[in-house]
């Protein structure tokens, strides 16, 4: 693993940070699910089907969710990019785990950052202190993956060979082909779970819409011949669409509350998985992933 005393960049030696930055940050970094788990003390969380439509502070759902999950992936694509191209003797480029690990993250928020809000059929506002919150989350872990992955973990073959002894359990689990094959499936298991239980979700909106429409058309059908048509019943009807909720039967919703959440931790296990169990901190990130709907 490599050792960078020095590191420029945006802010040289810490975003990307110099190692002895790296490991203080990462000091603070592994408290962070001390923090998260305060969420399960109170009944306030400013966004989803808990947010406060009154508040000032609110910013539009779908702006405000885009903008505060995308630093994530940019991020981590700077680290891994800037501290990969600062190691001595890098000639060769990082191995084909660090680059599939990279890309697995990038493509859990290319859907969650960007495909996410665009599929919803509505988004409630979001608190700016969540979405401050958020940010901040998502720059501190892109910085801490990142730069694991583009200097401060295995950065050669020989490193991950090494890794496999020196992270080893007891009963022989460190890094391996297999496993990394292994957490790889599981990854895709979670986030193809995720993508489906996100989908129910959506299709009940869809289908209140559906009925909302409905119940507008035969509104104005009526008015045309000759009857009333109350306009703050076409009022009521657009706000039950726009805050929905009901509890969906499909799949997995059968048995657990939050499936959707349950995948996603299951798809950074495989991830946490791939990466041989140790060493890295993706484990923190499933320790965000509390349930939260919108």
């Amino acid at each position: 693993m490599a050792t960078l005393t020095t590191t420029e960049g945006l802010i040289p030696n810490w975003f990307p940070p110099n190692r002895e930055n790296y490991d203080r940050i990462l000091f603070f970094w592994k408290l962070y699910p001390l923090f998260a788990s305060l969420q399960w003390l109170t009944r306030w969380y400013g966004m989803g089907k808990t947010s406060v439509t009154s508040s000032r502070l609110n910013l539009p759902g779908r702006l405000a969710w885009f903008t505060m999950e995308i630093p994530g992936f940019l991020t981590l694509l700077y680290h891994v990019s800037s501290l990969s191209s600062q190691l001595p003797d890098n000639h060769e480029g990082l191995p084909y785990q660090n680059k599939v690990l990279t890309a697995l993250f990038v493509l859990h928020y290319l859907y969650r950052a960007i495909l996410y809000p665009i599929l919803q059929p509505s988004m409630s506002p979001i608190h700016a202190l969540v979405w401050i919150l958020a940010v901040s989350f998502q720059l501190v872990n892109g910085l801490a993956l990142g730069s694991w992955l583009g200097a401060y973990g295995p950065t050669t073959q020989a490193e991950w060979r090494w890794s496999a002894q020196a992270w080893g359990w007891g009963w022989g689990w460190g890094w391996s082909p297999g496993q990394f094959a292994l957490g790889l499936a599981i990854f895709y298991v979670g986030l193809a779970g995720n993508y489906y239980h996100d989908e129910e979700l959506r299709e009940i909106r869809r289908r209140a819409g559906r009925r909302a429409a409905a119940a507008a058309a035969k509104d104005v059908s009526s008015k045309h011949n000759g009857g009333t048509s109350s306009e703050g019943s076409k009022k009521k009807k657009t706000s039950l669409v726009e805050k929905h909720y009901e509890l969906p039967t499909a799949g997995l919703f059968r048995i657990v509350l939050y499936p959707h959440y349950l995948l996603e931790w299951i798809e950074w296990f495989g991830f946490w998985m791939a990466a041989g169990m140790d060493g890295l901190q993706s484990k923190h990130h499933i320790a965000s992933l509390t349930p939260h709907h919108n």
